[in-house]
């Protein structure tokens, strides 16, 4: 009887049961309410899924992300070696390649404007970093908080790593990730706020047709130009440009093939579960990832105010020919902004097709928030 007790007993304290706490179970409860999200709302899933498992998996078994320092027997985690590869900067710059392998920036070359709304839209990003510094985080925190303004999970975590901000990387990147799932839902109140309805069913006129040549050159040269101007954005945009260079150069098509799908959602695979297994409840359950959540969520209404309000300057400038709904695509979030502009656009005329016109803005926020990564390492000396 003694040894079924005492196996029985070994048995119990092997359990999660025993070491969990109620931070844990409050985790999970969170990991299922993502799950929900995902599955039965088609909010972002293939982020979300992802995410929410590591998040799921961590507070049941937390030596899934044992580091190889803390290890016994010299070992670590499953997950952990997975975070490594978010910490080398690796999955982000190969996110990016599997982004620029998929889209087409020839309404960008067809109206190069649309890059000052991309720009504008960066706003919410530099509002976000002084309001953090004011909320006491120091310069690096900030910048690695105020990037979830553009609504893009990967810059998020180059920037997290680079910054060497890893104890606030979860916060950050379920913040960034969470927000560009919601974009339906957080953009069209600001945009109808401040535009009225004649700016609404503006029609825009048709973009010029975009030559070959042009698309095969564009990669090239925004690849030396920015990374002349600032070489710690070529891991981002590096392999951004690469990317679309697979894509239009007609050449490597089983290369762009592999980079747009196979490789994308392997990638995004290892990228989801070690992003979601860095939430730990002792590292996310804290005042400082409520800060964080409302952090971004400001620099990302900031950020589509500003697309916005600049799209209102060029429908002024133009004498009406710009509809500043195109504005708010300016967030990085592709292409689900430009989706949103359509769509909002539709309520008010359903003849009116804004889907091209907001994806100029849309592109240019991918490149706009990857300078501005680039820029806050370069201000900081980190390459």
């Amino acid at each position: 009887m003694e040894y079924i007790a005492n196996t029985l007993s070994n048995l119990w304290q092997q359990t999660a049961f025993t070491t969990m706490t109620p931070g844990n179970y409050a985790m999970i409860c969170v990991a299922f309410l993502f799950l929900y999200l995902a599955i039965r709302w088609d909010f972002e899933p293939l982020l979300l899924v992802p995410i929410s498992f590591g998040m799921l998996l961590v507070n049941i078994y937390p030596d899934i992300m044992l580091s190889i320092e803390d290890s016994s027997n010299g070992v670590g985690g499953l997950l952990y070696y997975f975070y490594m590869l978010d910490k080398w900067a690796i999955l982000p710059s190969l996110i990016f390649m599997g982004v620029g392998a998929m889209t087409d920036f020839g309404p960008l070359i067809a109206n190069p404007s649309s890059f000052l709304m991309g720009a504008a839209a960066q706003f919410g990003i530099f509002a976000a970093y002084f309001l953090a510094i004011a909320m006491g985080f120091n310069g690096q925190q900030a910048a690695s908080i105020s990037i979830i303004g553009g609504a893009d999970g990967p810059t998020s975590i180059f920037l997290a790593t680079k910054l060497n901000q890893t104890s606030i990387l979860g916060p950050i990147a379920v913040a960034a990730y969470s927000y560009m799932s919601l974009v339906p839902i957080i953009q069209p109140p600001v945009m109808k706020l401040l535009t009225t309805k004649k700016e609404r069913v503006i029609k825009m006129q048709q973009l010029r047709p975009v030559s070959k040549l042009e698309k095969i050159l564009f990669p090239i040269v925004v690849t030396v130009v920015v990374c002349m101007i600032l070489p710690t954005t070529a891991p981002l945009i590096g392999m951004l440009m690469l990317g679309n260079l697979f894509r239009e150069s007609g050449v490597v098509r089983q290369l762009q093939e592999t980079a747009s799908n196979a490789m994308m959602y392997i990638v995004v695979i290892l990228l989801g579960t070690s992003v979601g297994a860095t939430t730990s409840a002792q590292a996310f359950l804290n005042i400082t990832t409520i800060k964080i959540v409302i952090l971004g969520l400001i620099a990302f209404v900031v950020g589509t105010a500003g697309g916005v309000l600049l799209g209102k300057v060029m429908c002024l400038v133009t004498h009406g020919k710009v509809n500043p709904l195109i504005g708010s695509a300016g967030v990085s979030a592709v292409p689900m902004a430009a989706r949103v502009s359509q769509k909002v656009g539709a309520e008010y005329d359903p003849t009116n097709f804004l889907l091209m016109h907001a994806m100029g803005p849309n592109v240019a926020g991918v490149v706009g928030t990857a300078v501005v990564a680039g820029t806050f390492m370069a201000v900081f000396g980190v390459f």
